[in-house]
């Protein structure tokens, strides 16, 4: 089965080299008959035919454009039919597979037209007239329509599989992106819940420390008693507040899907930028001016954060040819940055678009450095995030 598979991925992949090596073998048997037969004119002709095929994949207007010359010029000068009018019938499979729309509906009216142009040349020139003649005539019209019909119809089918392959390729490929950001952003988001949670945790406990460790001071050479409940009363509390911390880093130690390198910021935006467009997302990235410090690394994972969520609505809900564009502006107060795309999120999704999960998410980050906030539609379609986290938090 793999060497099946190799196989197909070969001629697959090496199109060309397969139809020359098909058009060589044919033009060997169908050539040379007509040189032995002292006919050079009907072996150009056929040759004129068949040499063509070799780009019937890879540039099936051109190769078409060919063979309609050459069976224009072969009734022009009134020659018979070759053998390598075989070409005609392969010539139409291929464009209707491979070859634009228009090229496809082309070459079906010209075969059909060349069909009618073939059968009246032959049977108005013959010595049979009368019904019989008009008969045969109609025949052999029906048989060539009916050959280039089966033709095309069979070009047709291959061009809606291997586009319906395709899409589905597309998609599989977008869904495993969209998965793999959704995890991302899922351990982010947990990530965030234990920072709160920790963050609440020392806060609380060296609030009631150093209420504590105060009191003790104060009461020491006068109550001696309530010092020694003050320095219980901290060492309590610490153990409680390293106890929970404990708790909660052993939490991130067991996930053992949790990534070891630093968290992201702004520098790895490209890295981000990178996996969109490999999903097939038409996104652009600009960054205007220069900044006056640096934002501290939360701020910049803050940043992160926002455009993957922001692009990865635009995935989700904005259509399959939406367009998106990331700009960072450096202004004298701080980072602002926009997230626009000119799908039909806003109208095809409104609860993400009025205040879903992600962007609620978003205003929690943004809001730790002191920044603003804004989402939603835009007139004409489309929809924009814009944030802005000042230096005065950094």
């Amino acid at each position: 089965m793999d060497r099946r598979h190799a196989l197909y991925e070969w001629f697959r992949i090496n199109r060309f080299k397969v139809d020359l090596a098909a058009t060589c073998l044919l033009v060997l048997l169908f050539g040379p008959v007509y040189l032995v037969a002292d006919r050079p004119s009907l072996f150009l002709i056929s040759c004129g035919l068949l040499l063509p095929l070799a780009w019937r994949r890879t540039r099936p207007v051109v190769a078409a454009a060919v063979v309609v010359l050459v069976c224009l010029v072969q009734w022009a000068i009134g020659a018979e039919p070759v053998a390598g009018q075989i070409a005609v019938p392969l010539v139409i499979y291929a464009t209707a597979a491979y070859g634009p729309a228009w090229a496809s509906r082309t070459v079906l009216l010209l075969g059909l037209l060349g069909g009618v142009m073939l059968t009246t040349r032959e049977y108005s020139s013959s010595a049979e007239s009368g019904i019989m003649g008009l008969t045969i005539g109609a025949l052999y019209t029906v048989l060539i329509w009916m050959l280039v019909l089966v033709s095309w119809t069979l070009g047709d089918l291959t061009r809606v599989r291997r586009l319906q392959l395709q899409a589905l390729e597309d998609r599989t490929r977008r869904l495993e992106i969209e998965q793999l950001q959704e995890r991302q952003l899922a351990a982010a988001d947990e990530r965030s819940h234990i920072a709160r949670e920790m963050h609440d945790i020392v806060a609380h406990s060296l609030s009631v420390i150093i209420t504590q460790a105060d009191g003790a001071r104060y009461a020491a050479t006068a109550k001696p008693e309530l010092a020694t409940e003050a320095l219980a009363t901290i060492a309590a509390t610490g153990r409680d507040s390293l106890g929970e911390m404990r708790r909660l880093l052993g939490v991130l130690r067991s996930d053992e899907d949790a990534p070891t390198r630093p968290q992201p910021r702004l520098s790895d935006l490209d890295e981000l930028l990178l996996g969109f467009r490999a999903a097939r997302l038409n996104v652009s990235f600009e960054q205007l001016g220069m900044p006056r410090r640096a934002l501290p690394t939360g701020a910049e994972l803050t940043a992160y954060r926002i455009i993957q969520e922001a692009l990865t609505n635009v995935m989700k809900h904005a259509g399959p040819h939406a367009r998106a564009s990331v700009t960072l502006t450096w202004q004298g107060r701080g980072l602002e940055l926009n997230v626009v795309d000119d799908g039909r999120g806003a109208a095809a999704d409104p609860p993400t678009g009025g205040g879903g999960n992600g962007l609620r998410g978003m205003a929690e980050r943004i809001s730790l450095y002191d920044g603003s906030l804004t989402a939603g539609p835009l007139q004409g379609g489309g929809f924009r995030v814009s944030a802005f986290i000042p230096y005065s938090e950094a």
